[in-house]
């Protein structure tokens, strides 16, 4: 019984040195380019920073209105550009070290684009008809 509390206490272990690491904010590791990151910990970031992405563009495209593929195109190049900028100079990270270019530009962008769809289509329709 005793090692089952153990054991669960761990992850909880794990997330608290997520949010903070040796005295940093949660937010100035976001934003520091001398911060350590491990290969989980920047996919984390990069799929959440895309969510938040397709779901504020996808409110703004509905909103607008604006339709046709073209603009899921848009979303997709201005997504990819905002995460190549956000790790290759921003936090300066060796991409190398994550698996490439490849392995951190397609890092959250299927959820992403899913989201942005489903919060596109749904502004659009309730707010024009």
């Amino acid at each position: 019984m005793r090692e089952r509390s153990t054991a669960s206490s761990k992850p909880h272990d794990e997330q608290h040195s997520l949010l903070q690491h040796d005295g940093e904010s949660a937010v100035s590791k976001l934003l520091s380019p001398d911060a350590e990151w491990d290969r989980d910990q920047l996919g984390d970031v990069l799929h959440w920073l895309r969510q938040a992405l397709g779901l504020l563009c996808g409110i703004v495209w509905g909103l607008i209105p604006l339709v046709g593929s073209v603009w899921l195109l848009v979303f997709m190049l201005v997504s990819t550009l905002l995460v190549y900028t956000y790790y290759a100079f921003l936090l300066k990270v060796d991409q190398d070290e994550f698996g490439g270019h490849g392995a951190l530009l397609q890092e959250g962008m299927f959820a992403s684009v899913t989201l942005f769809l489903l919060a596109w289509i749904l502004v659009y329709s309730l707010v024009h008809f």
